[in-house]
C-alpha cells in the first residue's frame, strides 16, 4: 500500500540559480516512479505518494532523478506528514500570534548535542530560535530576508543539512497530504 510522503527541495529557484519547472518536476518524479506528485510554489515542496517507505531511499531516488534530467545536485528532505504535525505543534512560538515571521529549518539528521550547546549561547536581535532533533524553529520579527538567524547559518553551525520554509508553506503541506 503506497503512503503520503513530502519531499522539500533546497536552493531551486532562487535568484535565478537551479532553475527547474514544477510542471517538468513532477513529470520528471512521475517517470522515477513516484505517484500523484503535487507540487506547491516553486521553490521545491513536492507531496507525493510511493510503495517505497524508506526516507533516504526516496531522497535518492528524487536526487538521481534531479541530477539525471536537470544536470545538478540538490539537497532533498523527505518527510511524512506526522512529521510537519509534530513540528507546527512543538513550534514554542505558536503563541506570538505572528504567523508571517515564523519559520522552520528542517534538519535532515539531529545535530551534536555539543554543536546544539554552542548554537543556544547565540543571540540575535529581533530573532529567537529553539532546536530540536528535526528542526530549527525561528522567529523572525523582522522577516526572514534580513534574517541573520538563516539556513545558511544554521547549516553551518550546526554542521547538518537543513532546509527553510515559512510558517505558510508548512500549513498547506500538511493540508495537501491529507486531501
Amino acid at each position: 500500500m503506497s503512503k503520503t510522503f513530502i519531499a522539500l527541495l533546497r536552493g531551486i529557484n532562487v535568484s535565478g540559480q537551479k532553475k527547474i519547472k514544477m510542471a517538468e518536476l513532477r513529470i520528471v518524479l512521475e517517470d522515477a516512479g513516484l505517484k500523484n506528485v503535487q507540487t506547491y510554489i516553486q521553490s521545491g515542496n513536492i507531496v507525493f505518494d510511493s510503495d517505497e517507505t524508506g526516507k533516504e531511499k526516496l531522497q535518492d531516488i528524487i536526487t538521481k532523478a534531479i541530477q539525471r534530467d536537470f544536470g545538478f545536485d540538490v539537497p532533498t528532505l523527505v518527510i511524512q506528514e506526522k512529521d510537519i504535525g509534530q513540528i507546527l505543534e512543538a513550534n514554542p512560538f505558536a503563541n506570538e500570534g505572528e504567523e508571517n515571521k515564523m519559520y522552520y529549518a528542517l534538519l535532515k539528521n539531529p545535530p551534536e548535542k555539543e554543536l546544539v550547546k554552542q548554537f543556544e549561547q547565540l543571540h540575535f536581535e529581533n530573532e529567537d530560535f529553539h532546536i530540536t532533533d528535526t528542526c530549527v524553529h525561528l522567529l523572525c520579527k523582522n522577516g526572514y530576508g534580513k534574517a541573520k538567524l538563516n539556513n545558511n547559518l544554521v547549516e553551518k553551525k550546526l554542521k547538518v543539512e537543513a532546509t527553510t520554509r515559512n510558517q505558510k508553506t508548512m500549513k498547506k503541506l500538511l493540508e495537501m497530504t491529507s486531501d
